[in-house]
């Protein structure tokens, strides 16, 4: 039986992760899982899981953990040290769901394991991505993509012929407000924008592909995974979310790998690899009319992905500045502070008026991300 880890399990990820492992039951066995603050459900999985270890990150939620758990055998611990150690305990594969900055530091101890590691966390590649594969190639850990698109590339690219690679091609299903002009988005709320037309996400991550900073920060992540520089990564529209991305080879073939919008595919071929497994998730009906549409990203309407190219080019800090100005923008418009299209203006304030260093450890990435931080808060503060 593979032994796994789930860091953030009663996250969108972390649940559509469990959904598999419960059905498949016999093929792996929970050394731990973590969450944030929702005890109810983490005790719930713990129990159905038979998991060794349970942690919620809020030290202040153990009493209630351990009562939840009182009568089963599952250990309980509490707190950010806790989720970390949770991280490095030995498992043959680890789950990084953790959503956001949050999750650097348990990601990183997950990779000095040196076992395989899944990768939702989008985030530890964009904040420390040069740190997190030099500590891969050391410890011998092998990160698997769990993002549909990045995920996607990773079936069809053949890295032993980078060389013959022409591009890659992430698809975008362009959000909720693909057809509306800036104007259009002035009163925009959270909960318009939270619809996503064809996933099912979080919060943040929706918000983040109404204004594609979420495409913004996999072309980061694409970057350091397979190791291609911005102008070998394209972005193409496309609003069915069918093709979850392309690579184009210099012959001019282009591989895509297509399936249905659900993350339980993408996760089931992580969880798997190098085998496969059934799914409960939806499947592609190929002879039911299926319809595909590809096009540009209107730059002016979606101007983070610019940004991101050019935070790219930066190197350095200048990603984790990029990523932890968008989350405190993007928490200041879920709680109407700040309007919709604003949220790249926060972004783009940061990156011109702070100084960014390069990072060569964790703490760096750290100091880097509470200073963005404090002066994303105070533009918000400005605008508002």
């Amino acid at each position: 039986m593979k032994t796994v880890t789930i860091l953030g399990s009663t996250g969108s990820i972390g649940c559509s992760t469990v959904d598999l492992i419960k059905g498949h039951c016999d093929k792996f066995k929970v050394r731990a899982l973590t969450a944030h603050k929702n005890v109810a459900l983490l005790a719930r999985q713990a129990q159905e899981l038979q998991a060794e270890y349970a942690v919620i990150a809020d030290k202040d939620l153990y009493g209630n953990l351990k009562e939840a758990l009182k009568n089963t055998t599952v250990k309980v611990e509490a707190g950010h040290p806790a989720v970390v150690t949770a991280a490095g305990l030995p498992a043959q594969w680890v789950m990084a769901a953790i959503v956001g900055a949050a999750g650097v530091e348990a990601t990183f101890r997950a990779i000095q394991q040196g076992t395989t590691v899944a990768l939702a966390n989008k985030e530890a590649l964009v904040c420390a991505g040069a740190l997190m594969i030099d500590a891969a190639q050391k410890y011998g850990t092998t990160l698997l993509p769990v993002d549909s698109e990045h995920n996607a590339i990773f079936q069809v690219l053949n890295p032993a012929r980078m060389d013959q690679v022409k591009r890659i091609i992430l698809t975008a299903s362009g959000g909720p407000f693909l057809r509306k002009t800036r104007q259009e988005l002035a009163d925009v709320t959270p909960e318009q924008a939270v619809r996503h037309p064809t996933w099912s996400m979080g919060a943040k991550i929706s918000i983040d592909s109404a204004t594609m900073m979420n495409k913004s920060l996999e072309i980061i992540e694409a970057s350091y995974l397979f190791k291609l520089k911005s102008e070998k990564i394209d972005v193409l529209i496309h609003p069915q979310s069918i093709v979850h991305s392309m690579v184009e080879y210099i012959d001019g073939s282009v591989l895509s790998q297509m399936g249905a919008p659900d993350m339980r595919t993408p996760i089931a071929h992580a969880l798997a690899w190098p085998e496969r497994i059934a799914t409960t998730g939806s499947t592609l009906n190929l002879s039911n009319n299926l319809h595909l549409s590809f096009e540009p990203i209107d730059l002016t309407r979606f101007p983070s992905v610019q940004m991101a190219r050019q935070v790219l080019q930066a190197e350095g800090g200048a990603p984790a500045v990029f990523n932890a100005s968008n989350e405190v923008a993007v928490a200041a418009f879920l709680t109407r502070k700040l309007k919709f299209f604003h949220i790249e203006n926060v972004v783009e304030k940061v990156l011109q008026n702070m100084k960014i260093n390069s990072p060569s450890n964790l703490h760096d990435v750290f100091s880097l991300d509470q200073e963005a931080r404090r002066q994303a808060e105070g533009v918000v503060a400005g605008m508002g």
